[in-house]
């Protein structure tokens, strides 16, 4: 009896020194996870995907988040408290900077931690920022226009369809990144340094393949967020609506004036972006002449989802693709 009482006891020693032990793991495994990582949350995917590049083989010590990962429009979201949380403790945070993000404010005021570094794409760029413009053709928002002397100018917020404005922003994040955590500044420098090489590689092919083309103008039937695309390279446009715009129904002027120039200037194709209805675009193809012509996608980055990011989507892949796109428009 007195064995099987000693015995019980050294059994429960062990079952409290092993819950004890747990314990202990679990408080290691909880200080050694997010709360250790350098902490970066991005709006949109483009700034995402930088970093990432930026931070390469180092990857598992940081903690990215990306706000608008389910297909959410820039021009649509809206943080929720989580989001918000996310930001005022994060250690980089990288958002446009355009009227879509007025939000923003708010999160840096009520931000905690205040070593934060802080990218705004349009400030980093400075004067190459465009203003939104309305090309002949174009619809515009009529309320917008009443106030426009009011509010002063809106800029085009789609800053990272520009591979060479690429290139600077990658600097720009390169350079916070190796403020926050300058022991790997070197690796940071070199892995952006590798980056850009590879954006400004992807630059020429498109200032080639404009060179070479056949027709100098691109027609969206659509809302045209690729205005530092074409600006980059010379090239026309005409379209429905500018970039930001939320109108998705255009009228019968904007229709036939659209078809008009299809069979003016001998357009085979009308493009929409990603998350387009392509209603406009064949409507448009309808009033042309010959009412042949194809309907191609490019891609804006601004519905890619967490899913698309898992299955090896990168802004490069999309830039790439853009080029094969823009390829047959132009031909």
């Amino acid at each position: 009896m007195r064995k099987n009482r000693i015995w019980c006891f050294l059994m429960a020693l062990l079952v409290c020194i092993g819950a004890l032990s747990a314990c202990g793991k679990n408080a290691t495994a909880d200080s050694s996870g997010t709360d250790d990582k350098i902490k970066v949350v991005c709006t949109i995917f483009p700034e995402y995907d930088w970093v990432r590049e930026i931070i390469g083989e180092k990857a598992e010590e940081y903690d990215i988040t990306l706000l608008l990962d389910d297909g959410v429009d820039l021009h649509n979201y809206q943080p929720t408290t989580e989001d918000m949380a996310k930001i005022s403790t994060c250690d980089l945070f990288i958002y446009v900077g355009g009227e879509s993000d007025e939000w923003v404010e708010d999160a840096l005021a009520e931000a905690t931690n205040k070593d934060m570094q802080v990218v705004n794409l349009l400030d980093s760029l400075g004067e190459s920022v465009k203003e939104e413009e309305l090309v002949e053709g174009m619809e515009g928002e009529d309320e917008e226009e009443e106030n426009e002397e009011e509010e002063g100018p809106e800029y085009d917020e789609h800053v990272w369809l520009s591979l060479k404005n690429a290139e600077i922003l990658v600097g720009t994040v390169k350079d916070s990144l190796c403020t926050i955590d300058s022991e790997y500044a070197q690796v940071y420098t070199k892995n952006a340094e590798e980056y850009v090489g590879k954006l400004e590689t992807l630059d020429a092919q498109y200032t080639d393949t404009v060179k070479d083309a056949e027709v100098k103008t691109v027609l969206f039937g659509d809302r045209f967020p690729f205005r530092y695309l074409v600006d980059d390279y010379g090239l026309d446009y005409y379209a429905a609506f500018v970039g930001c715009s939320a109108e998705t129904e255009a009228s019968f002027e904007t229709i036939t004036f659209l078809a008009g120039k299809a069979d003016e200037l001998g357009l085979n194709h009308i493009c929409v972006i990603e998350s387009s209805d392509k209603k406009i675009a064949e409507t448009v193809i309808q009033n042309t002449t010959d009412k042949k012509q194809d309907i191609l996608v490019l891609d804006s980055m601004q519905s890619t989802t967490a899913e698309d990011i898992a299955n090896g989507t990168t802004y490069l892949g999309i830039m790439e693709k853009n080029l094969e796109v823009l390829k047959t428009a132009v031909h």
